[in-house]
């Protein structure tokens, strides 16, 4: 609960709105117990007395009754009875949702029909007439506000509880043999509760306003009992020679309506899972770079000029008061033509490092701490969004993992591929057409002027997964980050696509970053593989090196736990242990807890990366081959 409570306070409007509303409320629990005029006691002598006055701090209405003990007693009324028409509301509606959903079938159509007649009249026709059938009152007000918001709640969580019945954990219910009503109450329940309480939480301050409203026009509370929408009614004949009448009640309904719809709009975000940090921030368009940014000299260097130079790169993600070090002091250099493999096992760091580089990791909450991203001779890291932007597609293109999900599902792939041209370059609309058939052409793809015309959908994954590639070549870049481009596919057209890069990249002189967790794929296109462990670079080497004389433990337990084709039987050895948290200082060598060399020391000191027979290796006792 506690948690639950941070959650919503880091959300600094619902904040405000919790502290706004705590107020009130407070305000409201203690009016019988504060020293106030009695709120209906009639004094015409001393009618429209201003605010601040003697004995008057709010001031009198046009009977001469005290604004302030009237507005309490009032604040007290409309929460009350707004609070509950929305818990009426709430119940009922959830209640016919719940059993919509689970139940389907002719008790679904029968319930929903009877909802979407409700929902066909303007609600506030529908309480008007609610509330002229059953007479003026603040109760019948109650009622009407509650019948026409149980539609409201009955269609939102139906639209969850019915997907929720086609689980298997309610199925798996239904075959043990427990009742409708168990299931209902302990297995659908639980998991529509979120709902039912944003819901509630996000229409409870309209309520109270639509009470109001009911009450502005004589319907609800009436004379002399006052609440906010009654106050207002009768201040509106002296809106212009004693604004205060009105002004001062229609505040305190701004005032509550706001501090509840700031509130659920916090309450919904601590409640969605999707949301870490209880609030909905919009990600920047640039990963945020930390105001201390060290940028430091290159510690890795190339015979050849580097097309991209890489030095001491660290990222972060930054949760409220938890730093994880995602990317710790990484350097590597990529040099024209090359293919540097990236190989780790999954949360290494490798994805984040490629995202990095044009400062494309979403922020909140990622930050980049220190390092230095070169291309020739511009620096990527302090650049502004447009600088990096020309950069993005131009001379630094992605390929990512899932096309299906990369690429935009309602535009048409030659729609996509112009597009993509066309924002870097000028040129007629048939340039663009005719060198993106051209690059289809060159990844492969058969029927390239069919292609063009189809969505993303109607592809394979094979077909889309060329079409990235044509996507990342279409504006001649110096490097492409292809990250895990074959994971998804099966190993026919994982050897396609892999030919396909391998050739472009001989053809064109393309630089590649290539990421996988796949040693076997590492040894087919790469020339040189750097192994990632804990957001560190452990080994980095030639491929035929690394793949064939291991020296770090850890990439000689990748290798272990790999198989290899014509090896014949393998014993496959898993590495066992968990690799340090993000958030874990590394005072030691990270690898050392899982380890079959280690020495007391790996755990006394950080472990510097030292070069070994033009291999660099982070380990004080590599492997050493007899």
């Amino acid at each position: 609960m506690i948690g639950f409570v941070k959650k919503v306070i880091r959300n600094r409007l619902a904040g405000l709105g919790l502290v706004v509303l705590f107020g009130i409320i407070l305000l409201a629990i203690l009016t019988p117990l504060l020293p106030l005029a009695p709120p209906n006691a009639i004094d015409t002598p001393n009618r429209f007395v201003l605010p601040f006055s003697d004995n008057a701090l709010l001031g009198t209405d046009h009977l001469g009754r005290d604004l302030l003990s009237r507005l309490l007693w009032g604040t007290q009324l409309s929460l009350a009875v707004g609070l509950a028409a929305a818990f009426i509301a709430g119940f009922f509606g959830a209640l016919l949702g719940i059993v919509a959903g689970y139940m389907g079938g002719r008790t679904d159509s029968l319930i929903m029909r009877s909802v979407d007649i409700l929902m066909a009249f303007p609600y506030i026709l529908l309480a008007l007439a609610i509330v002229a059938a059953l007479g003026p009152g603040l109760m019948n007000a109650l009622i009407a506000v509650a019948v026409v918001n149980i539609p409201f709640f009955a269609r939102n969580v139906r639209g969850v509880a019915v997907t929720l019945a086609q689980a298997d954990f309610i199925q798996s219910a239904r075959l043990s043999g427990r009742s409708d009503i168990s299931i209902l109450v302990f297995e659908l329940l639980p998991n529509v509760a979120s709902v039912i309480i944003i819901a509630f939480s996000t229409t409870v301050g309209w309520m109270i306003l639509e009470t109001a409203g009911l009450s502005f026009l004589g319907l609800g509370s009436q004379p002399p009992q006052a609440d906010l929408g009654s106050m207002l009614g009768e201040g509106r004949a002296a809106l212009i020679t004693n604004p205060h009448t009105s002004i001062i009640p229609g505040i305190m309904i701004f005032l509550i309506v706001m501090g509840i719809n700031l509130l659920g709009d916090g309450i919904r975000d601590a409640l969605d899972p999707r949301l870490a940090k209880g609030q909905l921030e919009k990600p920047s368009p640039l990963t945020r770079v930390s105001d201390g940014l060290i940028q430091s000299p290159p510690i890795v260097s190339t015979a050849s000029k580097a097309v991209m130079d890489v030095n001491h790169l660290s990222t972060n993600f930054e949760v409220s008061e938890v730093v994880n070090k995602a990317v710790r002091d990484v350097s590597f250099s990529i040099s024209s033509g090359e293919c540097l493999g990236l190989v780790g096992e999954s949360g290494s760091g490798k994805s984040v490092t490629a995202l990095s580089l044009t400062r494309l990791v979403a922020s909140p909450p990622g930050v980049v701490v220190s390092g230095s991203v070169r291309i020739s001779d511009q620096e990527l890291i302090s650049l502004p969004y447009e600088g990096i932007r020309a950069i993005r597609g131009r001379r630094v293109a992605y390929i990512f993992q899932d096309p299906l999900t990369s690429l935009h599902p309602l535009h048409r792939i030659g729609h996509q591929l112009t597009e993509a041209m066309s924002t870097h370059s000028r040129g007629a609309d048939s340039v663009f057409v005719e060198r993106a058939e051209n690059l289809l052409s060159e990844v492969r793809i058969p029927n390239p002027e069919r292609v063009m015309d189809a969505y993303p959908h109607e592809l394979s994954g094979g077909m889309r997964q060329r079409i990235g590639i044509a996507m990342a070549l279409a504006n001649d870049p110096d490097i492409i980050i292809a990250d895990e481009p074959t994971t998804a596919l099966d190993v026919t057209v994982q050897a396609q696509i892999l030919a396909i890069l391998n050739d472009l990249r001989q053809q064109r002189g393309l630089s590649i970053l290539f990421i996988s967790h796949d040693l076997n794929v590492m040894a087919q296109i790469c020339d040189r593989v750097a192994v990632m462990y804990a957001g560190e670079i452990v080994e980095m080497g030639r491929a035929s090196d690394i793949l064939e004389h291991p020296k770090h433990p850890y990439t000689a337990a990748l290798l272990a736990c790999s198989p290899q084709i014509g090896q014949g039987r393998q014993s496959l050895q898993p590495i066992t242990g968990m690799p340090p948290t993000g958030h874990e200082p590394l005072n030691a060598c990270a690898f050392a807890n899982r380890c079959s060399r280690v020495q007391p020391v790996c755990q006394q000191q950080p472990v510097e990366i030292i070069d070994m027979d033009s291999q660099l290796v982070r380990c004080l006792f590599p492997v050493v081959e007899s």
